[in-house]
């Protein structure tokens, strides 16, 4: 029965991880395609703008009082239409916008020797909703339309004005739908390798939690009372501080390929050097410890340090600190380093220190636990139940912590005490006799 229900456990957490790895590869995936759609719109909106501003006013004003295949709208649309050309775009053209919902097509850009095909004032398919826009002087992007005769394309428009600041049409730039599609393609087949990549790497992430989680649960199989609360309070972390370098990664990730594809490499190389720094601080966790679940509390501890950007340092003797058990000296232990990195973090990064030392050594045990961060003040209320130097937090139990450890530590005979000094250090030091 109870391997049924381990092989059922397996089952399940196979599939949801395929799930939650498919998930993550489609949401990178779409959102890639999105932010190459809109980096193209943004390109597209530029151009736009250029081009309306550079246009002849003059020429196209003298158009607009006479609206008719005169010699104004041939040099117009011969404008137009290099630009068109040098753009690859699917049309350039000019836009009236008198009224919030429809725009009318004045002038498209297109070659001399195509007589017909579009009218001057012919209604355009920008929708109502960027017409407003245009109405109200914005310059407008727009989804992917889907027409019937022209095809799908995006459009932008912006406006163009005269020598007095004053709006007198508007430039509109389509992008064929194919154009976007090679472009995505492209970008896709570049990023083929950080989606497998990604993909991989939740794979690794996970498979290392279940194989971490099955042995951890071995070990506490072994304890009594609360260990099995008291290790997955600790396991839970470690899983949070995973996924957090995990979703840091996939920011990094974006951001490196957002100026690679903006074409910017400096800032590119920039800004993955300053990533190297991070990742040569995220060493090996491994600690040679011989205590289980000292060994996991510690590496628990020192990757929540690293997402902290606290520099941790441990001293550890040999000893086996089985004198003590394991739930108790999770509980002192863990109450202390957090209330350690709660106090580093309240100093900038490159101040943030925390040393730790477990020693058996004399007939006891010592822990000791020192942190940069600001003084204590209060330090004879410190171990009442209740007090805390901490602000309040709805939903938040605080002034608990250090009462435990005390009652723990008097359980054993052994002492505790905090010394804080003027020059934002403070340590707490826990001695238990053994002997």
């Amino acid at each position: 029965m109870k391997n049924r229900k381990i092989k059922l456990i397996l089952i399940l957490s196979t599939i949801l991880l395929c799930l939650f790895t498919s998930l993550n590869i489609i949401t990178s995936y779409v959102k890639i395609k999105k932010t190459v759609e809109e980096s193209i719109a943004n390109q597209s909106l530029e151009a736009a703008n250029t081009i309306a501003s550079s246009i002849d006013t003059i020429a196209y004003q003298q158009f607009l009082n006479n609206p008719q295949k005169n010699d104004y709208y041939w040099e117009v649309r011969s404008y137009l239409n290099d630009a068109r050309v040098k753009l690859g775009a699917l049309f350039v053209y000019t836009l009236q916008v008198d009224n919030p919902k429809v725009s009318k097509a004045m002038v498209m850009g297109l070659p001399s020797e195509l007589k017909k095909g579009f009218e001057i004032g012919e209604v355009c398919t920008v929708p109502a909703k960027q017409v407003e826009k245009a109405y109200h002087g914005e310059t407008y992007v727009t989804e992917v339309i889907h027409d019937s005769v022209h095809g799908s394309y995006l459009s932008v428009g912006a406006p163009i004005k005269d020598d007095t600041g004053k709006i007198i049409g508007y430039l509109g730039i389509d992008i064929s739908a194919d154009t976007l599609n090679g472009i995505k393609g492209k970008v896709i087949e570049d990023n083929l390798f950080i989606f497998i990549f990604n993909g991989v790497f939740i794979l690794i992430v996970a498979g290392s939690f279940l194989f971490l989680q099955r042995w951890y649960q071995k070990e506490v199989a072994k304890e009594v009372g609360a260990t099995e609360d008291t290790y997955q309070a600790e396991i839970k972390t470690l899983i949070t501080s995973v996924s957090s370098l995990r979703h840091d990664f996939t920011n990094h990730i974006q951001v490196l390929h957002g100026l690679l594809q903006l074409e910017k490499t400096d800032q590119a190389k920039q800004y993955l050097a300053s990533l190297s720094k991070e990742v040569q601080a995220i060493k090996s966790l491994k600690l040679n410890i011989d205590h289980p679940g000292l060994s996991i509390l510690l590496q628990t501890k020192k990757l929540t340090a690293q997402n902290h950007n606290i520099d941790m340092d441990f001293t550890i003797s040999q000893g086996d600190f089985n004198k003590i058990k394991t739930t108790d000296l999770i509980k002192i232990l863990s109450n202390l380093i957090d209330n350690a990195i709660d106090a580093a973090n309240e100093l900038p990064e490159g101040q943030r220190k925390i040393m730790i030392c477990c020693r058996a050594d004399e007939g006891q045990y010592e822990f000791k636990i020192t942190n940069t961060g600001p003084n204590i003040v209060d330090a004879n209320q410190i171990f009442k139940q209740g007090f805390s130097t901490k602000k309040h937090e709805n939903g938040k139990i605080r002034g608990q912590g250090l009462f435990i450890v005390k009652e723990i530590v008097h359980k054993y005979h052994g002492d505790i005490s905090i010394e804080s000094s003027k020059h934002l250090e403070t340590t707490a030091i826990v001695h238990i006799p053994f002997k």
